[in-house]
């Protein structure tokens, strides 16, 4: 039984590695865990309360910001105290002096040189060197390390969407003993295989807005059978949510397989929807798989539902009743158990109003609603998505507070999409001025003003913008048909494709 316990902070890849140099030095004999400095002192007293102390004869606190609550924390060491519990905090940052004189006496403090790494290797007297690499961009790296960056990565996606601890830890292990990529076990490899494909896309945000889309998308997620429909406008993170949905629910190791409604023609949609046998029409040399039974087991989303021709929406229909279809040119009747999970940014109940949606699939998609906010609503969150999107890219960094101050002075018409279009433009372009980049975009976009003011409902003052709103709204109604919108209008098609 271990006698250790390392306990460090979430979110860098020198956290692992200064847990794995404090591994090394204890010859194995520790346990790991990580957790954020708000959880610190609740897992302190836990600690105390169920003399799981006992256990632990040494706690190391490596790298951790005791600003959660220190006068909760303080109580807690104490307690430790007393049970002959020695609890060491190790950094590179000198603590702050209120939070000092609060926890004064309870802990050793070792503040020691210009990095954790450092401060971690004087204290246990190891050579640091290799773990260095640690310290710097990914793509600077070898790539095994590059690999160890994904491992960590992974590690904390599993433990933010699956409660699952055991990874970080693993990964401490791996590093401690320098096990090589390829000698990972299959569940850590299968782990970075899924977060390959479902890591890269995870909410951001603290705002009202986002927290209560969070809150709802947990409550429905582990309704597996539940069908969701996604509302939101382009860029706010649709796909993301439906992405959520899934690795949250109990279908999250099954496929989740992604479709654009509006990708293909009518003709091919109910081949791509179900497959077809050989033979089933020309060039169909062997029988194929679809959407439906390429995600048996687990998610299917739909994007861009409202784009689906009305003719092909019966046969969409009919699996979603009994979950039962036929290939194209089959005669042989398929199941499939997928959870589907669509989206639009389209007026649905006006579709169905202008019969170019069936009001009866409607009801069938519209069991749970979620809303996707666009970024106007939440700019708050702004900073928190920027810099998210900026530590990935820049080496753990963060943006100035005069670049944050640019980005907050944009209504932002294309949403997530565009923030993180514009910090790739800066990112390429090697601008640090953010105030020089955004008034270049907001001349570049200046045409798609008006887009703007269509979606939030503000009508302009100049006469041309308002009649540019209004035969957008038109062409949109007849379905972005230019020859029926310019009937309805009663203007010639040359007039409604100038104001588009």
């Amino acid at each position: 039984m271990n006698s250790n316990l390392i306990l460090t902070g979430w979110g860098y890849a020198e956290y692992v590695a200064a847990a794995a140099v404090a591994l090394k030095a204890l010859d194995g004999t520790a346990d790991v865990l990580g957790i954020s400095r708000r959880r610190l002192p609740e897992f302190m007293e836990e600690l105390t309360a169920t003399r799981q102390s006992c256990k632990w004869r040494n706690i190391y606190l490596i790298g951790l910001s005791l600003s959660g609550d220190p006068e909760r924390l303080a109580t807690a060491l104490a307690k430790l105290k007393g049970q002959g519990v020695k609890v060491t905090w190790i950094s590179a940052l000198e603590m702050h002096n209120d939070i000092a004189e609060i926890l004064k006496g309870l802990m050793e403090v070792r503040v020691i040189g210009s990095s954790l790494l450092e401060a971690v290797g004087h204290t246990f007297g190891i050579e640091i060197e290799q773990y260095m690499t640690f310290l710097k961009e990914p793509k600077r790296v070898s790539s095994d390390v590059r690999a160890y960056f994904t491992l960590i990565a992974t590690a904390q996606f599993y433990y933010r969407n699956y409660q699952d601890e055991s990874l970080y830890a693993k990964t401490a292990r791996y590093l401690a003993s320098g096990v090589k990529p390829c000698a990972w076990e299959p569940d850590v490899k299968a782990a970075v295989q899924h977060y390959d494909r479902y890591g890269s896309r995870e909410l951001l945000g603290k705002s009202r807005e986002m927290s209560m889309l969070q809150e709802r998308i947990n409550r429905v997620a582990v309704h597996e059978h539940a069908r969701v429909l996604i509302l939101g406008e382009s860029g706010t993170g649709k796909e993301t949510v439906a992405q959520q949905i899934h690795t949250k629910s109990p279908r999250w190791n099954m496929p989740f397989i992604a479709f654009n409604c509006a990708s293909v023609t009518k003709d091919l949609l109910e081949d791509r929807f179900f497959g077809h046998e050989k033979g089933a029409f020309t060039n169909a040399i062997e029988r194929t798989d679809g959407l439906f039974l390429m995600a048996d087991g687990g998610t299917l989303f739909l994007d861009e539902i409202g784009e689906m021709p009305i003719e092909v929406q019966a046969l969409l229909l009919r699996v979603l009743e009994g979950g039962r279809f036929m290939r194209v040119g089959g005669m042989e009747e398929l199941r499939c158990d997928v959870r589907l999970v669509t989206a639009t940014n389209r007026d649905l109940p006006a579709l169905v109003r202008e019969g170019r949606f069936r009001e009866d699939l409607y009801q069938r998609l519209n069991v749970v609603q979620l809303r996707t906010p666009s970024l106007r609503e939440h700019k708050d969150d702004i900073p928190v998505i920027a810099n998210a999107w900026w530590r990935k890219f820049h080496n753990n960094r963060v943006l100035q507070a005069e670049q944050i101050a640019a980005l907050m002075d944009y209504d932002y018409p294309g949403n997530v999409r565009e923030l993180v279009n514009i910090l790739d433009r800066a990112t390429a372009l090697e601008e640090e001025d953010f105030g020089l980049l955004m008034r270049e975009h907001k001349e570049m976009n200046a045409g798609l003003s008006s887009g703007l003011e269509l979606k939030s409902g503000r009508i302009p003052d100049k006469l041309e913008d308002a009649i540019r709103i209004h035969i957008r709204r038109v062409y949109d109604k007849y379905g972005q048909n230019l020859t029926r919108a310019a009937e309805a209008l009663d203007v010639s098609r040359n007039t409604v494709r100038k104001y588009l």
